[in-house]
Order: structure tokens, then sequence, then C-alpha cells
């Protein structure tokens, strides 16, 4: 049971890994204002994943990083392989308290296991570092980018109110309130990150040094079939699927054909086996 927002790139990271691994999943929307399907849940960020209604899956790197473990790793159970992530208390900058998880872009696997998972020189180290940039950086140009205008603002919260779980009242708050109070938002976050005035072309940049970083020679940073850093790529920039700062990025930027192939491999895995 995977406990999300739709539109939130950290639950799309874990949507795509699910699906291009065929791992069934029922999905759970959380009401992002009431939140009360995860009323429950000590962790109150989305997304959570419920294994067997039983195992509490927290943070979207450590889910993926587990799960991808136990795929592996089948002698480890998924409570032992949550042992490797340990949760950490701290303050952030603001005095304000949050959770954070060792270990959680490590895929933790046996030497013969590593070889065959990462068979190139440093294709671990940079699996590793592209995750970890996806979380800390890539993840930030997404809100100045689609809450860019006033008018961009409105056409996101269009798609997020339609594609969330809204009551009518809710939904017609959140569109015009929202959008009002995430463009103020974008702005604030656009000096937080020290982005450009036109944020655009921090976007640009990000994914041009991530095409770079993928190469020429190869379909995926994983080679043939992508690996965890092409998965999570790709999760953050799908959610913006269908607004302009979509658009813009696939007409200025090269991203277009990896995004394309991308596509193709998701839709294959996630249609029925032969």
């Amino acid at each position: 049971m995977l406990y999300q927002y739709k539109t939130c790139p950290f639950c799309s990271k874990v949507r795509v890994f699910l699906d291009y691994h065929r791992i069934p999943y029922e999905i759970v929307e959380v009401n992002p204002v009431m939140r009360q399907e995860i009323k429950w849940s000590a962790y109150k960020k989305v997304p959570i994943l419920m294994v067997n209604g039983t195992v509490q899956l927290n943070d979207s790197s450590v889910i993926i990083s587990a799960l991808m473990t136990y795929l592996i790793s089948k002698d480890m159970t998924i409570p032992q392989i949550l042992a490797c992530y340990p949760e950490i208390k701290a303050k952030n900058e603001s005095g304000k308290d949050v959770t954070e998880f060792g270990n959680k872009y490590w895929v933790m696997v046996n030497d013969a296991h590593c070889e065959q998972l990462y068979p190139e020189k440093d294709s671990r180290n940079e699996e590793i570092k592209w995750r970890k940039w996806a979380d800390d950086w890539l993840v930030h140009l997404i809100s100045p980018n689609v809450y860019r205008t006033l008018g961009e603002a409105l056409a996101s919260f269009d798609y997020i109110v339609h594609e969330g779980k809204f009551g009518r009242f809710e939904g017609f708050f959140a569109k015009y309130v929202g959008a009002a109070a995430m463009w103020i938002i974008s702005k604030k976050l656009r000096n937080k990150h020290n982005l450009q005035e036109d944020v655009r072309q921090d976007l640009y940049k990000a994914v041009n040094d991530w095409v770079a970083a993928v190469g020429k020679k190869k379909k995926f940073m994983g080679g043939e079939s992508p690996n965890l850093a092409d998965l999570a790529v790709f999760g953050v920039l799908r959610v913006m699927e269908g607004l302009q700062a979509f658009n813009d990025m696939m007409e200025n930027t090269k991203v277009k054909h990896w995004y394309g192939r991308m596509e193709k491999t998701l839709l294959h895995n996630c249609s029925p086996a032969e």
C-alpha cells in the first residue's frame, strides 16, 4: 500500500521503481490538507509504503534502496534490511525536528551481487551520486518552475486538484488560494536555493548535466537498462508532464531521447507479461 500525493516528485520516484520492477501495489491518495489517511503514522511525510500491511517503509530513497536490496538478497527479510537504514533524529537550520536515514542511497548486497549489479568500475558511486543529486538539487527546481508565473501556478493547481484527493470546496480553495500562495513561495524558494531570475535556465542546465553524465554511448546511466539513478531522475521530471515547464524543458534541452527511452521501458515493463 503506497500512501502518496500523485504530484509529489518523491512519490513519483517510488511509483516508477515499483512499476519498472513489476512490484504490485495499491495507492492511497492522501488529502494534502487534512492528511487523515496517514493520521495513524508517527512519520507524517509521504511517500509511505506498507509491505504486507505490517512493515512500514518511510522516505522515498530508503524505500527504493530497501526494496532493491530485497529483490537481490533473497535471504534477507524487509525488517532485517530496514535495520541497515537507521533513523537519525536531528534539528535543521531553523531548529525544527527532522528525521533522516543513514545509508539511504546504498543497496546492501554482498560482493558477488555487487559485481552483478554494478559491473562497471565506479558505476555504484555514480548511481549514488546522481540519486542524491536528484533529491538535493533536481527536486528543488520543480516548484520554482511549475509555479514560475501566476498563470503557470493556476495551470499547475488545476492539474493537482484534478489528480489529487480534494472535496469540492477544498478543490476550489486549493486551486485559487493555493496557486497564489505557491507563486509567492516559489519566489522564496528561488532565493533559498540561489536560483537565477529565470529559473528555467537552472532547470535546463540541470537536465543537460544529467544527459551529459549519461553520455552518448549508453542508453541509460545504467547501460542497456535503467539503474536507480535513471529511475529517480525520470520520476522527478515526470511530475511536470502536461505543464508548460515540461514542454519548455523538452524543447530547450537534450533530454528528449533519454526521456523517450525511459517512457518506452516503463511502458514495456508495465505491460502484462506474455
